[in-house]
């Protein structure tokens, strides 16, 4: 789809690659509804966009309420008259343990932030996207959804639930009008471990043995984001890291979850 003149309310906008995402499509003409938790954040993004006036606004809420969610389009279109696209980029990790380690209340602001958030977004929206000529819907998995990760045990069930989602999702919206995109991010750098309160764990003796993983620029990933828009891709892979772990458990499932439980454990003792 044509992204400039077109509306993208775009959540997690007031950091990372939500932040970059709005940046990209203010800079290819494109007018954004920027959703996030943080008033700072979205302050920084505006700053940062410098975009004329009408073309980007800002919406404070948490995508887990649901009430705050389904107000958001009749104030998005207040503000900007239609809404061609929603890009669900907002997503926390959990602390690094296994998941009896976690409690109930751990796991369930995870999936409250991960998947039902997406949910909230896709169901509240979709009425909107379907009536447009032209629409698209993008939701962000992850690589843990391809191979599990010990130590993110409940964020990986969040990211698999979102793929699932968002599959039948692309299923169902077959000949309609609305094109759906599914991204799986690997190593993203980004302060996702900050934002989502946690910390990982003996990173001084991986940074000291050289053992940290590569990571994809925030601005890298966005600029794929826009681009799978742009093109209407289905499904996107972002990094050689998502995309080597796509491929060998499909190829080797048991070695590939064998292989990434003992690298983690090897890395940071989980």
């Amino acid at each position: 789809m044509q992204i400039a003149d077109k509306v993208f309310v775009v959540t997690g906008g007031g950091n990372g690659i939500g932040r970059e995402v709005v940046l990209q499509l203010i800079r290819r003409g494109a007018r954004v509804a920027a959703v996030d938790l943080s008033v700072e954040g979205l302050a920084e993004t505006e700053r940062l966009a410098a975009a004329p006036a009408g073309r980007l606004t800002t919406h404070t809420l948490s995508v887990a309420d649901r009430a705050a969610v389904e107000a958001l389009p009749d104030a998005v279109v207040a503000a900007h008259g239609q809404v061609d696209g929603v890009l669900n980029i907002a997503g926390i990790i959990q602390r690094f343990v296994h998941v009896e380690e976690l409690s109930i209340e751990e796991i369930e602001k995870v999936m409250a932030v991960n998947f039902w958030g997406t949910l909230y977004l896709d169901t509240t929206f979709l009425p909107l996207l379907k009536a447009r000529p032209q629409a698209a819907l993008l939701n962000v998995s992850s690589m843990g959804a391809l191979v599990p990760v010990p130590g993110q045990g409940a964020y990986g069930a969040s990211k698999g639930a979102v793929k699932l989602l968002t599959e039948t999702l692309y299923a169902e919206l077959r000949g309609t009008d609305v094109a759906v995109t599914l991204v799986f991010p690997g190593a993203i750098g980004t302060n996702i471990t900050g934002n989502s309160g946690v910390e990982v764990p003996n990173m001084d003796k991986v940074i000291a043995s050289g053992q940290v993983p590569k990571t994809t620029a925030p601005v890298d990933a966005a600029r794929q984001i826009v681009d799978a828009v742009s093109e209407g891709t289905f499904r996107l892979l972002i990094g050689s890291d998502a995309k080597s772990l796509d491929a060998m458990v499909r190829a080797r499932p048991t070695w590939a979850i064998t292989k990434v439980a003992d690298q983690m454990k090897k890395m940071l003792g989980i």
